[in-house]
């Protein structure tokens, strides 16, 4: 019989990456009316306000995807689709909330972005900017599948302002990628990267995730060698988790199973797959940004979305399914299609689910995504929310010290390479109590 421990290190159903706080099952339809209200009042002074844009369309579902995508949608519903989403964003637009609050960033996130036609992409910028103006916006990210994209697409891209390009490469092995359900194979990324790369983009970023499925020490190193070689600016790296709602979590029979899946790597393996590449990344020039990123030039090679999210900016969330957090309360939108378009067509935001964040719970949520950059400065906490957070989280603190997660040193907590790896297993740590033990979604 496996320990405890053994098994936890196995991946088992359920989500594993934290990317919020309180947990998302905490948020609930109750709390909509106080929401609403929200968006009546003036911004916090200084608080950055950006917009999230879900472009919920792909080609295939992968294996291993949870967010709320269709492949099923003719251009009719696409179109109409995006006829919501700029009323979505119009409606915002026209709250106090807003104030005089430039956009600070733009995310075109997925599902696929990159799935939309050239002249799609060109009419919704046109209508979206039309709403809230975005020239100023110190970055403009939008996220692409290879086998979706053309050349006069990516041209498209750059003269509509995008300033970072991420690319859902995931993997380079065409046997990998078409057992986890990706829609692309390995000459599609080749061909993509070569029209990316020709349109000079201020910044390109791939994506990989480490311990897919067929996943093996020799291919990684491979996919790793390919990655020196494509040189992007910079590279991001997931480790595979199974969610509950993915295809992977039904197929290899874990819904109300106990036992863990075999199938995908344990979490002790995709660490030190994600440990080699750190090291060999680093060894041509890059540099680690976070548990997850590596960029070149770091002064030069940002990621304002994330950094703005994780400091403590406004975001609006929109398209179906969507997140967002804006003036003390966390949101999303409705998950189903026609209410979605529905709510819209009647002119009312499409909000599903909501949560008051009290001033703690927001210290706390900066404080464990900060912790993921593998930095967190002290005195910003006692600036921002009058909290000595070494003497707030001592124990827990002392607790990661002793077990050599991190260090803490002149005001200063720094992951270790040891503690970033898993840092996520970690930051339930500095949770309150009711929000420990509970499914984070």
């Amino acid at each position: 019989m496996p320990t405890a421990e053994a098994t936890q290190e196995k991946t088992g159903l359920g989500n594993y990456f934290v990317a919020n706080y309180p947990p998302f099952s905490f948020w609930k339809p109750d709390f909509l009316p106080q929401a609403q209200q929200a968006l009546d009042n003036p911004p916090k002074p200084g608080t950055p306000l950006g917009l999230y844009l879900h472009i919920p369309f792909c080609r295939k579902r992968c294996k291993f995807c949870y967010f709320r995508v269709y492949t099923d949608k003719n251009a009719r519903d696409v179109e109409n689709y995006l006829e919501a989403l700029v009323k979505e964003v119009d409606l915002y637009s026209r709250r106090p909330i807003v104030g005089d609050r430039p956009l600070h960033f733009v995310y075109f996130g997925g599902g696929t972005p990159s799935y939309l036609s050239a002249n799609q992409l060109r009419g919704l910028v046109e209508r979206l900017k039309a709403a809230i103006p975005w020239d100023g916006a110190e970055e403009v990210t939008f996220e692409c599948e290879p086998g979706t994209l053309q050349q006069h697409k990516v041209d498209a891209m750059k003269d509509l302002g995008v300033t970072r390009l991420s690319l859902g490469i995931e993997n380079f092995n065409d046997q990998i990628l078409e057992a986890n359900g990706r829609a692309h194979l390995s000459e599609e990324i080749y061909r993509a990267y070569g029209w990316i790369q020709d349109a000079g983009f201020d910044q390109v970023n791939i994506d990989l995730i480490a311990g897919m499925v067929g996943e093996t020490w020799d291919n990684w190193r491979d996919c790793i060698r390919k990655t020196v070689e494509l040189n992007p600016n910079s590279v991001t790296i997931y480790q595979m988790e199974l969610p509950f709602n993915t295809t992977f979590s039904k197929e290899l029979n874990l819904v109300g199973q106990d036992e863990p899946s075999s199938a995908v790597a344990d979490w002790p393996t995709k660490r030190a797959w994600v440990n080699y590449a750190f090291d060999e990344l680093g060894k041509n020039g890059y540099h680690v940004s976070s548990a997850y990123t590596l960029v070149k030039g770091p002064k030069r090679c940002r990621f304002v979305y994330r950094d703005s999210l994780w400091h403590g900016a406004d975001m609006f969330g929109t398209g179906v399914a969507s997140f967002g957090h804006v003036n003390g309360f966390h949101a999303q939108n409705v998950d189903a299609w026609e209410r979605y378009l529905a709510l819209l067509d009647q002119g009312e935001l499409p909000l599903g689910r909501a949560l008051p964040v009290q001033p703690r719970h927001m210290m706390i949520r900066e404080l464990i995504l900060q912790l993921k950059t593998g930095v967190v400065e002290v005195d910003y906490f006692r600036v921002k929310f009058g909290v000595d957070v070494l003497k707030e989280f001592a124990g827990s603190f002392r607790k990661l010290a002793e077990e050599e997660f991190l260090t803490l040193t002149d005001g200063v907590v720094e992951m270790s390479r040891k503690g970033l790896l898993q840092v996520d297993r970690l930051l339930p740590e500095f949770f309150e109590v009711q929000h420990r033990g509970t499914r984070y979604t």
